[in-house]
């Protein structure tokens, strides 16, 4: 953000400081919406707080750039990346770099902000139509003992080309969309789809009070005429703590709540805006609401966590905290932090802040760690970092005991590991399970077991049992339900239908993305179309999508719900309209409500701004194919094969369009290289396996099939496609044990009973 230099601080606090005074007349509060008034309309009345914020992570977030606020080296200095120069130098008018732009070509841009102080500083450049992208080159601000004092490339090791989508110039570097929520207060993204511009405006450049408190007008108003009342005029009350106080066991060392809370905590959902990994779906955000009416948080998913949900991809703190026992026990964000300096609250020494609530004494010794506090301190062990953005230590705040014994079974890393390293998993699981004895943690059951198995294969029994334990955490549960593999039985929809109606927000979202899935009027027994009313926006977006194009199937309270819901899809996606997948996802929701030719103006105009929107690009073209434009749709396919033809998607999309266009052959061709470019894909293979055996290629439809199945053993559709071919080809015994493991996990399943009907199973 954009700190207000010194003067201007100076000049508005001098407007303000009648703020409260007793000698002023009261002022009645206004009835008006409560606007945006700036942080220094708070320094008089809460001096030490605002002394807090200033200088600190949140004020200087981003900052105009100038002498006093860019820190990097701009004296002529230069960087080679991958066989190309970039430098930096100064000009009367600012600071400069020389680098490739957006077809390859040197060009001189000029920085126009800052943008963050601690351990780096990236740097912001302005385009036409109000955009600012975020320089890929990036200024080390450490201690050069530390390594600091240095310029590196945020993709160190790769090259990022300028026709990259990661290049410095495209859509994932674009601040107004990826950055400028989290680094401004107030922020309207202000995106014009018809001339594809921006008017970004915030009330403030950095992050400031409102940005957390909410638009502080009324707030000021009610001080001035002395009212103290509900939340003194503001959006969102963020005292968690309220009357409780945190008090010590001595038994145990343990300290617990004086008073159970009788609300949800309000710290985590607000400061969750912006230490999450998540999605936007509204251009307002509302104060006072859960994460989940304004973003769509990521659950536990592969490439993001490790199974057991430690951080893996830069998911930051949200997800993580969701997990931990601490967040069960009652403890909120500032119980840890200083929210307005944005340190710890006791101070530079991490483990000072476990010390609040568990006795050193019980828990600083080698009887509860293992190790004297100087070989391990609390962090070490249950907080373990992870470093993004090339030189930035983030710790993982799930609070988790180590596991060993996970990463022996299932591969995740533990914190053992980072000290014990000439040690394996198996001396850690036996050193821990010697000296915990009966309280070892390896005896403990963990979602991570069935989450792995959903992964990489057929787990619906385990998965079943963590979406229906209530003591696991409910972002896991939604993980675990999003798992299930289809088709159903009767106690996965038994579960589903149970989940529909749970508490927790991210949970109904996950059942109704596998209810999504299912064929309609299995969709139409169960609750969800009631979810369509759900008070929290996520879940309603996600019912509108769930049911679209059934309305007029649905009963008349829900009918009515559904014209709510979808104009809240709508204005979600239309908010993100600058990015393809948002209007891809509105295209789609166009042909879910048959209305063909919308879609296409959407999935077009994404392909505009992003010509590389595979999704897009390959729905477009299913979409036209649709409307019978087959000559159309492939030279659609063609067009995103000449701008990168390894892509796989494109190519199954392409053989698709060609079996349908009557040309096999051909089709086959591109199938093929689907299926070799993303052998991780089950759909590609299964395809490709059906595609070879419809044209008599049976022998190696069977190789294709069986080698499918090795990789994806848990995948319905190519296990019943094999066991189908195997019993044409005439080895009945082989069909018949893939038929026998169908049954044992599908064993309600029409489709399966009729292969054992015909290989003579059952009667």
């Amino acid at each position: 953000m954009l700190r207000l230099t010194r003067p201007c601080l100076l000049f508005a606090a001098v407007l303000i400081t009648a703020c409260g005074k007793p000698d002023q007349p009261p002022v009645p509060p206004s009835d008006r919406p409560a606007e945006f008034v700036g942080s220094v309309s708070c320094q008089s009345c809460h001096t030490d707080a605002f002394n807090d914020w200033l200088g600190s992570h949140h004020e200087l977030a981003m900052q105009i750039a100038d002498a006093d606020t860019v820190l990097g080296d701009f004296d002529d200095a230069s960087f080679d990346y991958f066989g190309t120069t970039t430098q930096f130098f100064t000009r009367d008018d600012g600071f400069y770099v020389r680098t490739a732009d957006a077809s390859g070509e040197d060009r001189e841009f000029r920085i126009v902000y800052a943008f963050g102080v601690e351990p780096l500083q990236q740097y912001l450049i302005e385009f036409p139509g109000g955009r600012l992208q975020t320089l890929a080159f990036t200024w080390d601000t450490r201690p050069e003992s530390e390594g600091g004092q240095r310029w590196f490339h945020q993709y160190p090791d790769e090259y990022i080309a300028p026709h990259d989508e990661l290049h410095w110039t495209g859509l994932q570097q674009n601040w107004n969309y990826m950055c400028a929520e989290c680094h401004s207060t107030n922020l309207q993204m202000g995106f014009d789809a018809a001339s594809d511009t921006f008017n970004t405006t915030y009330s403030e450049i950095s992050v400031g009070c409102e940005a957390c408190h909410g638009p502080g007008s009324t707030h000021v108003q009610q001080a001035n005429a002395g009212i103290e009342e509900g939340a003194y005029g503001l959006a969102v009350d963020l005292d968690d703590k309220g009357r409780s106080a945190w008090v010590m066991n001595p038994e145990t060392g343990i300290a617990s709540r004086s008073e159970a809370r009788l609300q949800p905590p309000q710290q985590p959902e607000s400061c969750g805006r912006c230490h999450s990994r998540r999605g936007i779906i509204t251009a307002n955000y509302e104060y006072g609401k859960p994460l989940t009416d304004s973003h769509l948080p990521a659950l536990l998913d592969e490439g993001l966590y490790f199974a057991d949900g430690q951080i893996l991809d830069e998911v930051y703190v949200y997800g993580s905290f969701l997990q931990s026992r601490m967040y069960q026990a009652g403890v909120t964000c500032t119980d840890c932090h200083n929210p307005h300096t944005t340190k710890l609250v006791t101070g530079a020494a991490a483990n000072d802040v476990c010390a609040q609530c568990h006795l050193p004494t019980k828990f600083a010794v080698v009887d509860h760690a293992g190790h004297v506090p100087e070989q391990a301190g609390c962090v070490d062990c249950h907080m373990v970092s992870r470093t993004y953005m090339v030189v930035d230590d983030r710790r993982d705040h799930s609070f988790r005991i180590p596991r060993p014994d996970l990463t022996e079974t299932i591969g995740t890393p533990n914190a053992c590991a980072n000290c014990h390293a000439d040690n394996d998993a198996a001396w850690a699981t036996a050193a821990i399970d010697a000296w915990r004895g009966s309280d070892r943690s390896s005896a403990r059951p963990h979602f991570a077991v069935a989450l792995d198995a959903g992964r990489h294969g057929f787990a619906n029994a385990q998965l079943l049992e963590v979406v229906n334990n209530q003591a696991y955490p409910g972002i896991a549960r939604a993980t675990a339900l999003e798992l299930l593999a289809q088709p159903f039985g009767s106690k996965e929809f038994r579960t589903l239908e149970a989940q529909l109606g749970n508490p927790d927000p991210l949970v109904k979202i996950a059942a109704l993305r596998q209810l999504r899935s299912l064929p309609g009027e299995l969709r139409l027994r169960l609750p969800g179309a009631q979810l369509l009313a759900d008070p929290v926006r996520g879940v309603r977006i996600e019912a509108a999508s769930t049911y679209a194009g059934m309305s007029d199937l649905l009963p008349i309270e829900e009918a009515r719900a559904w014209a709510r819901a979808e104009g809240d899809f709508r204005q979600a996606y239309r908010a993100i309209a600058n990015r393809p997948e948002a209007l891809a996802t509105l295209a789609n929701f166009e042909i879910q409500l048959g209305r063909a030719a919308d879609a296409i103006v959407l999935y077009e105009e994404a392909l505009r701004i992003e010509p590389r929107a595979v999704a897009a690009r390959a729905n477009l073209a299913d979409a036209l194919r649709g409307i019978r434009e087959e000559g159309r749709a492939e030279a659609v396919l063609r067009e995103g094969l000449a701008l990168d033809g390894t892509n796989a998607a494109l190519h199954h999309a392409l053989g698709l369009s060609l079996v349908r266009g009557g040309e096999p052959e051909s089709a086959l061709v591109e199938l093929r290289q689907a299926a070799e470019f993303a052998p991780e894909n089950a759909r590609y293979a299964y395809v490709l396996g059906i595609a070879l055996n419809s044209l008599g290629q049976s022998q190696e439809a069977l190789q294709v099939l069986q080698s499918a199945r090795g990789r994806f053993e848990g995948d319905f559709d190519i296990a019943m496609a094999l066991a189908t071919m195997l019993r044409d080809s005439g080895d009945a015994q082989a069909a018949l044990e893939i038929a026998y493991t169908l049954a044992r996990r599908h064993p309600e399943d029409q489709n399966v009973l009729a292969l054992l009907r015909s290989l003579g199973a059952v009667p």
